[in-house]
């Protein structure tokens, strides 16, 4: 249970955060880069939500992922322990999964492209491209996190799914892009060389 009564504390004043550990590391430290890019990745959806509210198919969606945007974070922020006094919370692969299932049942209807497409037409497409180059900039930051980590002999590393859920969510902000602007205005497609 997460009981948040003080909001300050004065912690960070020295640059300095800690874990879910309890562990301390710089602000700047990898971890704490990928998790705060999943941070502003729910920032920005929380934007799309505002464009997509009335959506019955879309919106749900994207409020489950915005949840499940938390328990990434909680991922990436926790280092792993081996045997530890409570379970890390983990991205498990069922998450990925549901993201692909869902980006099949979006994606089932829309036209095949014949073009690359350009960020725009609805409003709420628009977002849906933002928060897609967000969350890319959060699965590199996610990548550079891991590969900086020291190698175990333990087996996978304890945040691959997150890393793939992060991978599968730009995939479905893309494709909900295109089911947004399928409601309205339609895709913006590329025009190599139109301004030549």
């Amino acid at each position: 249970m997460v009981l948040l009564n003080k909001i300050y504390t004065r912690t960070g004043d020295a640059g300095e955060t800690r874990l879910v550990t309890g562990e301390t590391v710089t602000k700047a430290d990898p971890r704490v880069e990928a998790y705060g890019a999943v941070d502003e990745l729910n920032a920005v959806m929380g934007l799309v939500r505002l464009e997509t509210a009335a959506d019955v198919v879309l919106d749900p969606i994207l409020a489950r992922i915005q949840n499940d945007l938390f328990d990434l974070g909680a991922d990436l922020a926790t280092p792993d322990q081996g045997e530890a006094a409570f379970p890390a919370l983990r991205i498990v692969d069922g998450q990925v999964a549901r993201l692909e299932s869902e980006i099949d049942r979006l994606n089932a209807d829309l036209t095949p492209l014949t073009s690359f497409v350009l960020p725009g037409g609805a409003r709420a497409a628009a977002l849906l491209h933002l928060a897609r180059t967000v969350c890319r900039r959060a699965e590199r930051r996610g990548i550079a996190f891991v590969r900086a980590a020291p190698p175990t002999d333990d087996g996978p590393p304890p945040h691959g799914p997150a890393l793939r859920y992060l991978n599968r969510l730009s995939d479905l902000l893309f494709v909900a892009s295109r089911y947004a602007n399928a409601q309205g205005r339609g895709d913006v497609l590329w025009v190599p060389a139109a301004t030549r």
